[in-house]
């Protein structure tokens, strides 16, 4: 029965996919849509407010100068409103403001798309704070993410030029066209089944016991839409998609997963429509699905084999639900984890910390590849293109022919960018993994010891590498030093992908298009087979001793009988 429910799981993300790719093409095609003659007043009066012209496209710099700019004005902005929370209205709890390193954090954490959060939303942030700050930027972010990506697609598409389209346009479309509509048609499902949406302040009631129990509330719904469309993850409530608040039923857990994985799998056949060529989008989108399979294959395993611990314990066939919400129960669980750890999305139905081991390195690895399956909203197919240059030059070494891509010839400048952009953010979130291993103030935060603390701070930094926001949940990272550290982590890990990227379409732009005979068959099986094995052959490398030290030897202990 569960193999079916997968397979038809499966099945609906594909259509949707392929529906919502041609629908986003349309868009940044700007051709004739549904919404246009609703939409382009709006559109337009955007444009004349912030004094741009619609018609004007912008060279790979002028581009990048202007997604920094929206992207640092908004970690300013967000870190203020978390300063003097307390001076705004919509605040019925009295929350102060925010700590400083905390509200630093927090600020980079939803500008990056990340939305790592070391702090309980339902006990800190005023629904001012959650509407105006967090959820904005659940937008802002999210289509900063699809612009870059479009930006790049049009560096293969378009030819002997220097232009790569207009940011803001790009960003305005994104939100007005698709991430807009989206989410109002989700919020409304989500408030039928039951996801809260208002600004009353907290109930007070009185449990059977006689004792006073708080329940928080809020404009919930609103946020949960955007945080799984936008591949952000930031949650409402501490428990986040865990909450029945937030996932109250099966339904909304079922369209919950899809949607945090239906904009990112839609983005290939964006490309192969803007290209002319939907054979290219199959070939990307089939690579991102193989890797989904191959590790979604391996968690289901590792979490239906049970833990032998509790096989000694009574337990039948030693099924581990430790963490796991009932109403869902594993295989949904195992599902969601997995599926918002292949993209940038962070929200989580159960607690990854209590995962067995190999299921846990399966998460880890999602992450620490780049997220790249099939990623964040416009960053997965970012990530994917640059182990597609990596994948074509280590053909061209292998066949003697000088490496080209969809076309365009691959020249040390794009190969070196590519593969800068694929090993920083692995270096970063080592580097920093290491010190805290390695220091009193990183350890302090730990609440296990042996291998599975040592995968709970991997899996930080890989999340904020990667731009996640999930955690294995048994770690503090509410300090000083985490929350500075993450920050670094999490900015590096944004733009060490998206600059790149830019500075990739500016320099393939420029170029003329081989000829056909000169061309690699990119949409083909033997470039699905190569690029698959190029992610993960150059993930096993750069993270295996980490890995193994952590949940593998974990996973080894527990079949011997030890615990930590």
């Amino acid at each position: 029965m569960w193999l079916f429910q997968l397979i038809v799981f499966l099945i609906i993300l594909t259509i949707l996919a392929v529906s919502i790719g041609k629908y986003m093409a349309k868009v940044f095609n700007h051709e004739k849509l549904f919404l246009s003659h609703i939409l382009e007043p709006f559109e337009n009066l955007i444009y004349k407010l912030i004094g741009t012209d619609a018609n004007t496209e912008m060279s790979w710099k002028t581009y990048t100068v202007s997604l920094i700019t929206l992207n640092g004005i908004g970690m300013v902005i967000l870190f203020l409103i978390q300063l003097v929370q307390h001076w705004f209205p919509l605040n019925p709890q009295g929350f102060k403001g925010v700590r400083w390193d905390t509200a630093i954090n927090t600020a980079v954490s939803f500008v990056t798309n990340t939305n790592w959060q070391t702090y309980s939303g339902e006990s800190t942030m005023s629904y001012f704070t959650q509407m105006f700050g967090l959820a904005v930027q659940n937008f802002l972010s999210a289509a900063t993410g699809i612009a870059a990506a479009i930006a790049l697609m049009r560096g293969f598409i378009r030819h002997s030029v220097d232009k790569i389209g207009n940011f803001w346009v790009d960003l305005t479309r994104s939100i007005l066209y698709l991430l807009l509509p989206l989410s109002l048609i989700f919020s409304f499902i989500l408030i039928s089944q039951g996801v809260v949406q208002n600004f009353n302040p907290y109930t007070k009631v009185k449990t059977l016991r006689g004792q006073e129990q708080v329940i928080a509330q809020g404009p919930v719904a609103s946020q949960v839409a955007i945080k799984i469309l936008g591949t952000n993850g930031g949650g409402f409530f501490s428990a986040n998609s865990s909450h029945p608040y937030e996932n109250p039923t099966p339904f909304t857990d079922y369209l919950e997963i899809l949607g945090l994985l239906v904009i990112s799998a839609g983005l290939p056949f964006t490309f192969g429509i803007m290209m002319k060529n939907r054979k290219q989008g199959w070939a990307i989108f089939a690579s991102m699905m193989v890797l989904y399979l191959l590790g979604l294959s391996i968690a289901l395993w590792s979490e239906f084999n049970g833990n032998p611990l509790l096989s000694r314990l009574g337990v039948k066939n030693g099924i581990n639900m430790e963490g796991k919400e009932i109403r869902f129960g594993q295989l949904a669980s195992v599902v969601f984890g997995h599926s918002t750890t292949s993209t940038s999305c962070g929200a989580v139905n159960s607690m990854h910390d209590s995962f067995m081991p190999l299921t846990g390195l399966i998460l880890i690895f999602n992450m620490a590849i780049g997220e790249v399956v099939f990623g964040g909203v416009g960053a997965g197919f970012i990530g994917m293109i640059f182990y597609a240059i990596l994948t074509m030059f280590l053909v061209g070494l292998m066949i003697g022919r000088t490496p080209e891509l969809f076309g365009k010839k691959l020249e040390p400048y794009e190969t070196i960018m590519a593969v800068a952009a694929l090993l920083m953010p692995s270096i970063i979130q080592l580097v920093f993994s290491a010190i805290a291993i390695s220091t009193k103030t990183g350890l302090a935060s730990l609440n296990n010891s042996g291998p599975h603390g040592l995968s709970e701070i991997i899996y930080a930094f890989a999340s904020g590498a990667g731009n996640n926001g999930s955690a294995f949940a048994g770690l503090n990272a509410n300090t000083l030093f985490y929350n500075l550290t993450m920050a670094v982590t999490m900015f590096l890990g944004r733009y060490i992908t998206i600059l790149p990227a830019l500075a990739i379409s500016g320099s393939i732009v420029k170029k003329k298009p081989l000829p056909e005979n000169a061309k690699f068959p990119t949409a083909s099986t033997l470039f699905v087979v190569i690029l698959v094995s190029v992610v993960i052959i150059v993930g096993a490398l750069t993270f295996f001793p980490a890995l193994a030290l952590g949940p593998f030897l974990e996973h080894i202990s527990i079949i011997a009988g030890r615990m930590f």
